[in-house]
């Protein structure tokens, strides 16, 4: 990730967090869970794998170009999900997976240059900032929507709130909030492109 290593770095924790998280979750759940669980297991690592900082770890060429082959297949396999089975997160794990192929592409093609640790101030931005405005535009209208349905609407009649007292099959919120999480990930990882 070309931006301050600070931001990189934490990047990195949240998204293997997430990925972890997600991971975590394939050994529970119905059949088609487990395998949303493992989009976003994959999203997220991936992620976390993407946001280290150049300065850190600078893979090129082979790196960013073994990155978007991942998320190709896995934006290809998901679309192929979607044709199957049509819901909403099968078309969203599409655009993320092929916004990180876009991503993977234009970062290796992007000069780096780092003196004595710290990446250069003058650089110019990498991709077609056509279409990166069109993916911020996207992921930022999931974020604020994530955001939105992740406040609680009312307590339940006993006095327990809308997130508590279920068990970890019945806590869809962790998903959602993973999701939002990732949401913001790939906002950062586009503006510091």
């Amino acid at each position: 990730m070309h931006g301050p290593p600070l931001v990189g770095w934490l990047l990195v924790a949240l998204c293997t967090a997430t990925g972890a998280y997600c991971l975590v979750s394939t050994r529970a759940g119905a059949a088609g869970e487990r395998r949303a669980a493992a989009g976003d297991a994959l999203m997220g690592l991936g992620m976390a794998a993407m946001a280290v900082p150049a300065a850190a770890l600078d893979t090129r060429p082979w790196g960013q170009g073994l990155l978007a082959l991942v998320f190709a297949g896995a934006g290809v396999r998901t679309l192929r999900a979607a044709r199957r089975q049509p819901e909403a997160h099968h078309v969203h794990h599409a655009v993320g997976a092929f916004a990180m192929v876009y991503m993977a592409l234009a970062m290796a093609g992007s000069p780096v240059a780092v003196h004595a640790g710290h990446a250069a101030a003058a650089r110019e931005p990498a991709g077609v900032p056509l279409l990166t405005g069109v993916l911020l535009a996207y992921f930022a209208v999931y974020v604020v929507r994530g955001a939105a349905g992740m406040v609680p609407a009312a307590a339940a009649p006993g006095g327990e709130g809308a997130w508590e007292g279920r068990g970890r099959r019945g806590r869809p919120e962790l998903t959602h909030a993973c999701r939002l999480s990732m949401g913001i990930g790939m906002l950062t990882m586009l503006l510091t492109m």
